[in-house]
């Protein structure tokens, strides 16, 4: 491909096309929402060695893309097992990595599926790139006061991820509004002093204020409280404290490779999870994550049914 600057790019009508056909492949393997963010916005809130070119240096398009987030059935589940099955963010990655090689393949543009996972340099919390960032400014999905989790108004709860490309895409716009807090959320908020997912937190790591126009002024999370409470369903965590507290050698070693954990550690060895876990009860009572019209499949299959 001829390399243009950027502003003239923008009135390249081709550009517009190639978005369209990129959203198309996404959506035909499985997303619901894709957007292109605007890769200026993002140098201007993502720290230095955690913008887009820091992985992909010749980066002039980021595509993010979201699939929906769980069954309707999913939501009814104990939460042992919710903290599991719960995650549906395997099938953006597999997305993503199909995107970028769709895109080198038919448009001739290096692209890499962004890596979702932490920093070696900077600790078990700081991710490489911010994904939710990406989302965010290519307007699918806006910050809620559960935690911050992105929230669509038509998809409700959904997991992202992100591609870098060389190729010249014209970026979205955030959402214009931000479906939460919910009004059932607002009423709530003013009469208690909390929303549902502050109220239900376990361990109320949740807070924040809403003004009187029913919009966000501050969402506080604490994430210790978050983190202490989630790992009690992560499976390795809970086997190393076994081993670390094995009274010798071969004691120490059953703990780690005992037929269960030795099952673990093969599932682990071919993405099958097993290593993390989430609580979800924030969610669980959102009314934007449970009731948004396209939140589920039975909601998307009853729209679908109307349109027919």
């Amino acid at each position: 491909m001829n390399e243009r600057a950027p502003r003239e790019a923008a009135s390249d009508p081709d550009a517009a096309e190639l978005k369209t056909q990129i959203v198309e492949y996404c959506k035909r393997k499985g997303a619901l929402a894709v957007g292109v963010a605007d890769l200026d916005a993002i140098d201007l809130v993502a720290p230095p060695g955690h913008r887009p070119r820091d992985i992909l240096p010749g980066v002039r398009s980021v595509i993010s893309l979201g699939v929906g987030g769980q069954t309707q059935g999913a939501w009814t589940v104990p939460t042992k097992a919710f903290a599991y099955f719960g995650s549906t963010e395997g099938r953006a990655y597999t997305i993503a990595y199909g995107c970028s090689f769709f895109i080198e393949n038919r448009f001739r543009a290096r692209s890499v599926y962004c890596p979702p996972d932490m920093d070696p340099e900077g600790g078990a919390r700081i991710p490489l790139q911010s994904l939710k960032l990406h989302a965010e400014l290519a307007g699918i999905g806006a910050r809620s006061l559960a935690g911050d989790i992105l929230l669509h108004p038509e998809f409700g709860y959904m997991y992202y991820a992100s591609v870098f490309t060389e190729l010249w895409l014209p970026p979205d716009r955030p959402l214009d509004s931000n479906p939460c807090p919910a009004p059932s959320c607002v009423e709530m908020h003013r009469k208690t002093g909390q929303t549902p997912c502050m109220k239900f937190c376990p361990v109320q790591c949740l807070s924040g204020d809403i003004n009187e126009r029913g919009e966000q002024v501050e969402m506080r999370y604490d994430m210790a409280k978050c983190a202490e409470l989630t790992q009690q369903y992560e499976a390795v965590p809970a086997m190393l404290a076994d081993a670390f507290a094995a009274p010798d050698g071969p004691a120490r070693e059953r703990a780690l490779s005992d037929p269960d954990n030795a099952l673990l550690w093969y599932k682990m060895s071919v993405g099958s999870g097993g290593l993390l876990a989430q609580c979800f009860e924030c969610m669980r009572v959102c009314p934007i994550a449970t009731r948004a019209p396209l939140a589920d499949p039975i909601r998307r299959a009853t729209a679908a049914d109307k349109k027919a």
